[in-house]
C-alpha cells in the first residue's frame, strides 16, 4: 500500500477528524473566554481592588547596561492566564457532565426499550438443575 492510500486512511479516520473539529472549535472557544475575562471579569476585580489593570501588574529589574529594556516579571498576565484556564475548565467540565447526563437517559432508554434477552443456562447449570430435581423426588 502506498504512502498516499495510507495517509488517506488515516486522515479520514472518524477520530482524526473529529479532533480536528474539535481542535478548531476550542481555539475559537478559547477566544471568546479570553475576551471575557479581560473584558468583563477583570475590570470590575480590578476597579473593587483599587483601580488595578491586572495585565500591567510587573516586577520590573533595573537596565543592566544603558540603553537596554529593563527586565520584567509580568504576573499579572500570570493571574490572568488562570482566570481564563479557570473559567475554560470550568466551562468543559459542565459541557461534559451534560453530555454524560443525555448519554446515561439514553442508554436508559435503549435498555427500556430493547431488553437483554434472557441468558441461556450453561450444560453445567442444566445438569445442577436436574440433579437437584431428582433429588427433590
Amino acid at each position: 500500500m502506498g504512502i498516499g492510500k495510507e495517509f488517506k486512511e488515516f486522515a479520514m479516520r472518524g477520530n482524526v477528524v473529529d479532533l480536528a473539529v474539535g481542535i478548531i472549535i476550542g481555539g475559537a472557544f478559547q477566544k471568546i473566554v479570553s475576551s471575557t475575562v479581560q473584558d468583563l471579569i477583570m475590570p470590575p476585580i480590578g476597579y473593587l481592588v483599587g483601580g488595578v489593570k491586572f495585565t500591567e501588574l510587573k516586577l520590573t529589574f533595573g537596565p543592566i547596561m544603558d540603553g537596554m529594556e529593563p527586565a520584567t516579571i509580568n504576573y499579572g498576565n500570570f493571574i490572568q492566564t488562570i482566570f481564563d484556564f479557570t473559567i475554560v475548565a470550568f466551562a468543559i467540565f459542565l459541557l461534559v457532565k451534560g453530555i454524560n447526563r443525555l448519554k446515561e437517559k439514553m442508554e436508559l432508554r435503549d435498555l427500556i426499550e430493547n431488553p437483554p434477552a434472557p441468558v441461556e443456562p450453561t450444560n453445567e447449570e442444566k445438569l445442577l438443575t436436574e440433579i437437584r430435581d431428582l433429588l427433590k423426588k
